[in-house]
């Protein structure tokens, strides 16, 4: 049976929406604030991250937004992905834009239910908010993987403002860093300020 791992960019209040900024959103554009070092270990990790991957598992928006992204590039780390099996999860889409995808057409649930029982290795989800607050809620997530930026907007779609106490995901297992642990206070300001990210993972208990 495969694991299910949901890995996300995320602030310290939790929101996930429009890091880089092309999305509109007023406080858009937040992970660009990190430095040049964080941002070679953040490729390095997800690199290494990819490595270990079996398949991807993605929203309909999410696998448009990646695809737009990585297909035309090259490189071993897309060539990592865009060869990698990607799983959507739409009752809408017909021709997926990222290629060695399978549209995953029916009920969330039942169908990432059965692709769990039908895999080996690692499932991880990109982004796809959503569906990641669909699998947590439905206990079907095994490990979180948050890349947690050292500042709060106040504002945003947020991953995990929702209650994740009663999941299983949400006991804490020891964390492993990008490069060190925010290095200075966080204000709680919606303004960014520079500083370093940091990675921790939620394992079941």
């Amino acid at each position: 049976m495969a694991k299910i791992i949901v890995s996300e960019n995320v602030t310290l209040d939790g929101v996930i929406q429009d890091p880089t900024g092309e999305e509109g959103f007023s406080h858009g554009g937040w992970f660009s604030v990190i430095g040049d070092q964080d941002r070679q270990a953040w490729a390095k990790l997800l690199f290494d991250e990819a490595l270990g991957t079996e398949a991807l598992l993605l929203g309909r928006r999410s696998d448009a937004w990646f695809a737009a992204r990585w297909v035309s590039r090259t490189g071993p780390w897309a060539d990592r992905l865009n060869s990698m099996p990607k799983y959507v999860v739409s009752s809408t889409l017909e021709n997926p834009r990222w290629n060695s995808s399978t549209v995953l057409a029916g009920d969330a649930v039942t169908e990432v239910s059965a692709l769990k029982r039908k895999l080996t290795g690692d499932i991880v989800v990109y982004g796809s908010g959503q569906l990641a607050h669909t699998l947590i809620e439905h206990d079907l997530v095994d490990e979180l993987r948050l890349t947690i930026y050292p500042f709060a907007l106040g504002a945003g779609s947020a991953s995990s403002r929702r209650s994740a106490t009663r999941n299983r995901c949400a006991s804490p297992a020891p964390a492993s860093s990008v490069t060190a642990s925010p290095s200075s206070p966080t204000s709680r300001s919606r303004t960014p300020r520079p500083g370093r990210a940091a990675r921790w993972r939620w394992r079941p208990p």
